[in-house]
C-alpha cells in the first residue's frame, strides 16, 4: 500500500515537503523553508513529524528555497540519502544551498552583536558544512522524461516546468503498489510557468497518472490586464523623471533574470533611459552563467540571442555588487538608479539594507515582481502598510509602492487548467497545494467547474493512502 503525507505547502505556499511510502520505502518531494508568518517560520526549528535517518531518498521539483532551504537541515538530522533532481537544478544548488547557510550564519551573528535576540545565544538553521554535505548527495538526472531509479520499487520522471531553469514536473511511479501488481503513477507538478514567458521553454503537457499534486499560488486570480513591459516602462520613465531611485526585491534565481531580460529589452526598443542597473546579489551573478550553460532549456528567442553572441541577461550600463563593501558603496550613489537585490519578499538577505534607505524616500520607487506571501515585509508593504519593521527598526513608507503583477513565473489558474487539459484521462484525484487557503480552494473549484474531476485540498500532516 502505497501512501502521501503532506508535512508543508498546504495552507501556505512555502515550506514545500511531500512523503511518499511504498514497499517500505519513504521519499521526500521538496523540502523546502517555512517563510513568512511567524507561527510558519517556527515550524523550521521543531523537530519534524518524520525520522530523518529513516528518509531513503528526496525529489526536488526545482532549486527555489521554499522547496529546498530545509535540505541541510534534514542532513544535518540525520538524513544520508540521494538527493535526485535536473541537472540544471544541481547546478543551482551548488549556488543557493551554501548562500542560505551563510545567510543563517550571518544573521545569527548580527542578532547576537546587537543583541537583537531572545535566545542567547543565537544559532543559524544549518551553517555551511550541512550544505556541503548536502550537496555530496546530488543525483542530477536529465529533464527528458525518462524514469531513472529513485528507491527499490521506486522510478521518477523529470519534464521541463517552465517554472525557473530546471524546474520540473515529477512523475513518480510507485511499482507493484496495488493487489493486483500494478503500478501507482503520481505526477508532482512542482511551480507551474505559464505560458509564453522569455527564457525558459513552456511547461510539458502532463503525461497520465493516478495522482495528481497542482500548485494553486495563483489559483483566485489573473495576472493583470496591462502586460508587464508597459508597467515596467512606465514605472522607470515616471521614477527617471523624478531622479529617484528604484529598489526592485527579485528572488536571485529566476526573478532577477527576467527582469534584466525586460530591462535589456525595454532599453533597445528605445522605451526607456538607460539607468544604471546594479544587480546587488552575488548568487544572482552566478545563477545568471547557470542560465547559460543548459541550452536545452532554453526559448527560441534567447537561445537566438546566444547564438549571436549577445547576452541576453545585460542592460547597457550593468554592474554587479558581489562584496560586503560593494554593497555599502551602493549608499554613496544618487540619481535615478535601479537596484535589484534578494530575497524577493524582503524576509533576509542585502535587500533589507536596501529597504531602510528606499521607503522613506518620497522620490523612491519600490517594485514587487513576484508572489509575496502573508506575513512577509513585502507583503504588508505592497497591502498599503505606511511603517513596517525591518531588523527591529520601524521604517516610514513614503515611497511610490508599485507591483508588476504579470511578471510572475507562476501560472494563473487559467494557465493551470490550460496545462491540466492535456491529459488524456482524468486522474483519480487532484491534490490542490501550494498556496495559500483561498487561492487552493477556488483553484480545486475551477478544476471541478471545467473538468469534473475529485479535487482535494489537503492540510498539514493530512495522510492519503494511494490505491
Amino acid at each position: 500500500m502505497a501512501k502521501i503525507t503532506f508535512y508543508g505547502g498546504v495552507g501556505t505556499v512555502t515550506g514545500s515537503k511531500y512523503l511518499l511510502e511504498h514497499n517500505g520505502q519513504k521519499v521526500l518531494v521538496d523540502c523546502g523553508l517555512f517563510q513568512g508568518l511567524k507561527e510558519l517560520r517556527e515550524r523550521n526549528w521543531q523537530d519534524p513529524q518524520f525520522a530523518p535517518h529513516e528518509i531513503d531518498a528526496v525529489i526536488i521539483t526545482h532549486a527555489h528555497i521554499d522547496h529546498t532551504g530545509w535540505l541541510p537541515r534534514l542532513v544535518k538530522l540525520g538524513f544520508k540519502g540521494p538527493v535526485m533532481t535536473s541537472r540544471a537544478t544541481g547546478d543551482l544548488l551548488k549556488i543557493l544551498l551554501p548562500d542560505s547557510a551563510r545567510l543563517q550564519e550571518e544573521e545569527a551573528d548580527y542578532r547576537n552583536r546587537h543583541a537583537l535576540t531572545s535566545h542567547t545565544p543565537a544559532l543559524p538553521l544549518y551553517d555551511e558544512d550541512d550544505a556541503r554535505e548536502t550537496l555530496e548527495r546530488l543525483l542530477p538526472v536529465p529533464n527528458d522524461g525518462l524514469p531513472h531509479d529513485v528507491v527499490p520499487g521506486m522510478k521518477a520522471s523529470f519534464l521541463v516546468a517552465g517554472h525557473i531553469m530546471g524546474a520540473s514536473l515529477v512523475l513518480v511511479e510507485m511499482e507493484n503498489a496495488r493487489p493486483d501488481g500494478s503500478s501507482v503513477r503520481f505526477l508532482f507538478s512542482g511551480d507551474l510557468g505559464h505560458y509564453d514567458q522569455p527564457i525558459v521553454k513552456d511547461p510539458a503537457p502532463p503525461p497520465d497518472c493516478d495522482y495528481l499534486m497542482c500548485e494553486s499560488t495563483y489559483g483566485d486570480r489573473l495576472h493583470g490586464e496591462v502586460d508587464s513591459e508597459s508597467q515596467m516602462a512606465r514605472i522607470i520613465n515616471e521614477a527617471a523623471r523624478r531622479d529617484g531611485p528604484i529598489l526592485i526585491p527579485a528572488f536571485a534565481v529566476g526573478r532577477t533574470q527576467e527582469v534584466l531580460y525586460m530591462i535589456r529589452e525595454l532599453e533597445e526598443q528605445k522605451k526607456i533611459p538607460i539607468l544604471p542597473v546594479i544587480v546587488d546579489s552575488p548568487m544572482a551573478a552566478k545563477a545568471t552563467q547557470v542560465y547559460n550553460r543548459w541550452h536545452e532549456e532554453h526559448d527560441r528567442e534567447y537561445a537566438s540571442i546566444l547564438a549571436h553572441k549577445r547576452h541576453p541577461l545585460r542592460t547597457a550600463s550593468m554592474t554587479t555588487a558581489s562584496t560586503r563593501e560593494e554593497s555599502k558603496r551602493l549608499n554613496e550613489l544618487r540619481g535615478s538608479r535601479i537596484i535589484i537585490s534578494a530575497s524577493g519578499m524582503l524576509t533576509g538577505g542585502r535587500v533589507l539594507h536596501h529597504a531602510m534607505r528606499v521607503l522613506p524616500d518620497e522620490d523612491a520607487t519600490i517594485v514587487f515582481v513576484g508572489y509575496q506571501a502573508a506575513g512577509t515585509t513585502g507583503r504588508r508593504i505592497q497591502d498599503g502598510d505606511r511603517e513596517v519593521k525591518i531588523m527591529k527598526n520601524w521604517i516610514p513608507v513614503r515611497c511610490h509602492v508599485e507591483k508588476v503583477e504579470g511578471f510572475s513565473a507562476h501560472a494563473d489558474w487559467k494557465a493551470v487548467l490550460r496545462w491540466l487539459s492535456g491529459l488524456s484521462k482524468p486522474p483519480k484525484m487532484v491534490f490542490t497545494t501550494h498556496g495559500e487557503p483561498e487561492s487552493a480552494e477556488a483553484m480545486a473549484e475551477h478544476i471541478r467547474d471545467r473538468f469534473g474531476w475529485n479535487v482535494r485540498v489537503p492540510g498539514f500532516e493530512d495522510s492519503v493512502e494511494l490505491t
